[in-house]
């Protein structure tokens, strides 16, 4: 009787689960069966769903629930805080599997190329929405000293952050945020808010809800100049090819024309402005320098030479995030993911690196929504499948799954399984229940793996 067909995916986010689900669902999985291994460096699953996204937004989060019903299966087994490369290589995971997906996603900072970036007060969005979200290998503190902060981006990540720099620390309390997060926004002094984009409305990147939430909050007064409500030709074209964009429009609109009302903390949606330059003294964020920008007929826009400077004490680049390039792997800097050809990891001599494959932000960049990843892991798995139904895959050495655990021992890796996340997920509930809350996440490593069970 011929064995099951091995996968191991490398991360265990939306794209890697989607693509366990994808194997699941193939004709494989009848016969001769899939057996999945998904390696994940967190000693919790679910990768971008539980540190990428605001605590304040647990709608997004129950995408967790059909994620977790995927995670469930008896053919997929779960390893956490198992890190690639240094616990676990491609040449090992080549030694166990038909195929390896890796499904690492994007969890840098995209570099923001203006003067004073690097000063102190100059923050990467992905760093703070880590200690937000309390990702263990992040700081567990955060300097919330600036009462006027500036936000350079108008995607959600950034709408995220102004939210969060906007809200006070007791409407954030009844979500799954830590203690040392809560105590750390108690602190904040934030008053004013300012989202900095340099195109205009119908370019803005915002999901028109996540839009829409910055309205509900008692304490939030949002702003928007009626100046910078502006279109050409080519913003109505997107505007009339869109709803999505349509709708952010529409809601930029009403806010332009109603009245500044008086909750305490002011939120600026700013655009047409270019950030030129992070002013700095003594070292430390100053202010923040924009060319005001002009639509050219295209959508694009271009630099008028007006100059402005903004009066803020802390900056927090939203500008995208950068995945980290993986060793073994072609890299292809500019755009900071592995080259593939339908999935296929692609080397420079164009041919397929055998039985090793792509899926998610690590692919493709770090663009579109979540439910997005779905056809990148469909395409990906089907030619994987079709890999293995034309003898495209090398053959493992060893393909038991008992090898792999021998081997994780072997090497003393502490690692969690599926088990293990049901046992923390139950502790994190218990901690939040006597408060009313859902959860409290565990913050530190070693307390997570101890009521893993690792």
């Amino acid at each position: 009787m011929p064995r099951p067909l091995r996968v191991a995916i490398v991360g265990s986010g939306p794209a890697g689960i989607y693509a366990a689900d994808a194997l699941l669902k193939s004709d494989v999985a009848a016969e001769p069966g899939v057996s999945i291994d998904i390696f994940e460096r967190m000693p919790a699953p679910f990768g971008l769903i539980r540190y990428g996204v605001a605590p304040d937004h647990p709608r997004i989060k129950g995408i967790i629930t059909a994620l977790h019903q995927v995670l469930d299966k008896p053919q997929i087994r779960l390893f956490g805080n198992v890190n690639y490369p240094t616990d676990i290589s491609l040449d090992d995971l080549r030694t166990f599997y038909d195929g390896v997906i890796f499904a690492t996603g994007a969890t840098a900072d995209r570099d923001l190329s203006v003067p004073g970036a690097e000063l102190d007060g100059s923050y990467g969005a992905a760093d703070f929405v880590a200690w937000y979200d309390g990702h263990p290998d992040f700081p567990r503190t955060w300097p919330l000293e600036a009462e006027k902060v500036a936000v350079l981006g108008v995607g959600n990540v950034a709408l995220d952050i102004a939210r969060v720099l906007a809200k006070t620390a007791d409407e954030l309390l009844p979500t799954e945020i830590p203690p040392n997060v809560y105590e750390g926004l108690k602190a904040n002094k934030a008053l004013e808010v300012h989202v900095f984009g340099r195109r205009g409305p119908a370019q803005a990147k915002f999901s028109p809800m996540e839009l829409r939430e910055l309205d509900h909050s008692p304490n939030i007064e949002v702003i928007v100049d009626p100046e910078d409500i502006d279109y050409d030709d080519g913003s109505i074209a997107v505007r009339r090819g869109n709803k999505q964009a349509d709708m952010v429009a529409k809601t930029l609109e009403n806010w332009a024309i109603r009245d500044v009302g008086d909750r305490p903390h002011k939120l600026f949606l700013h655009f047409f402005e270019s950030p030129a330059e992070i002013l700095g003294q003594d070292g430390r964020v100053v202010g923040l320098r924009t060319e005001r920008t002009a639509l050219d007929g295209t959508g694009n826009v271009k630099g008028t030479g007006e100059f402005k400077d903004w009066d803020v004490q802390a900056v927090y680049r939203a500008v995208g995030y950068l995945s980290d390039q993986l060793p073994k792997l072609p890299w292809d800097i500019d755009s900071g993911t592995v080259p593939d050809v339908g999935g296929r990891v692609v080397q420079e001599s164009g041919e397929h690196l055998e039985s090793t494959y792509v899926t998610g932000w690590i692919r493709r960049g770090p663009v579109g929504l979540i439910g997005h990843t779905k056809g990148d892991a469909n395409e990906t798995v089907s030619n994987l499948l079709d890999d293995y139904a034309n003898g495209r895959l090398r053959t493992p050495g060893s393909p038991a799954p008992e090898a792999v655990d021998a081997f994780l021992a072997e090497r003393n890796v502490r690692f969690t399984t599926w088990d293990g996340w049901y046992r923390l997920d139950a502790a994190e509930k218990a901690q939040g229940e006597p408060h009313g809350r859902e959860r409290v996440k565990y913050v530190e490593r070693e307390d997570m793996l101890r009521e893993s069970g690792a």
